[in-house]
């Protein structure tokens, strides 16, 4: 489905993958397990991120690379999304993620597998496509892994590549792609509190820390930095002011997908024009809904909007 005309938040997918998700009772390692359940989904960040912007009543649109084999899968979740998308087409089949949901605990183990390798070509055409979206977005978001043979700074370059357009830019990677990222000045990144931690140097213990580590981010040219700190809760920074909420108490279903939903709900706030605490409040709320539901299903509108009245950030 190519875009419309009035969609305002592009993502990009360029390691989409597919979840086969395993519900275990009690996961034992070393040990023998049986599966209470199975599912298989169509994923990859940038998928998840723009699915969870259309369940929050957005347009959104999803650019992605994607394996002719496995194709229908991804159109299928898509389309039943209402979630605009148009794909740099590839050969061969799409990597497989192994998460096992361990319910006793509420806690997810994975096993992502790589990905196919791309070419320069399939790296020149996606670069094209995400300036031409980018042209008409309010917000490019660029999340997730990178495939083999794409060099850690791609990320940086794209970032680079749509200056000037008039879209902010949001940063959801980790490692390298991620320190090259930050160096193009994109204008929301968010990291965890590991990677956080890998940036700045050193051990992130108290949210103050989180907040001192995020601010030296702001200092290199980011403009807000949001920390997910997974069941310590999350903080977010700008220039001016910065805030923690605490994890909200839902019935964990799953987590997967929870910090794509994050994104999706702060890009949903700036695109409000909103104050950083009410931004900062429908990412929470977001990734909470997003935690209440199974495998990569579309989070609940009713959900987030109870929760984003039960989020009570504090200024730190």
């Amino acid at each position: 489905m190519r875009f419309g005309s009035d969609t305002v938040i592009a993502t990009v997918c360029l390691n989409p993958s597919i979840d086969h998700m395993l519900q275990v009772e009690n996961f034992k390692y070393g040990g023998l397990n049986r599966v209470a359940g199975e599912r298989f989904d169509a994923g990859g960040k940038g998928v998840n991120v723009a699915v969870a912007l259309s369940a929050l009543g957005l347009d959104a649109e999803c650019v992605a690379f994607m394996h002719r084999e496995s194709a229908r899968t991804f159109e299928a979740r898509l389309l039943k999304s209402g979630t605009a998308y148009e794909f740099v087409w590839l050969e061969g089949r799409t990597r497989t993620n192994l998460k096992v949901f361990d319910e006793a605990k509420g806690a997810v183990t994975e096993f992502n597998g790589s990905g196919r390798p791309v070419s320069d070509a399939d790296l020149r055409r996606m670069a094209q496509l995400v300036a031409e979206r980018a042209e008409g977005a309010d917000t490019l978001i660029l999340s997730g892994s990178l495939p083999p043979n794409c060099p850690e700074e791609y990320y940086a370059e794209l970032i680079r590549a749509v200056d000037g357009l008039g879209c902010r830019v949001i940063l959801d990677a980790d490692g390298a792609p991620l320190r090259h990222g930050i160096a193009a000045k994109p204008y929301l990144v968010k990291p965890n509190r590991h990677e956080l931690e890998a940036l700045a140097g050193r051990t992130l213990e108290t949210r103050e820390q989180v907040r001192d580590a995020a601010r030296e981010l702001i200092g290199r040219g980011v403009s807000v930095v949001a920390v997910s700190l997974g069941s310590g809760g999350a903080v977010i920074a700008d220039r001016d002011e910065a805030w923690f909420a605490p994890a909200l108490d839902v019935e964990v279903r799953s987590t997967v997908g929870a910090g794509d939903a994050m994104v999706a709900g702060l890009a949903a706030g700036l695109l409000m024009d909103a104050e950083l605490e009410r931004v900062f409040a429908m990412g929470v709320a977001s990734a909470s809904a997003m935690c209440m539901t199974e495998g990569t299903d579309a989070l609940s509108r009713a959900d987030y909007k109870r929760l984003l009245e039960a989020v009570r950030p504090e200024r730190i």
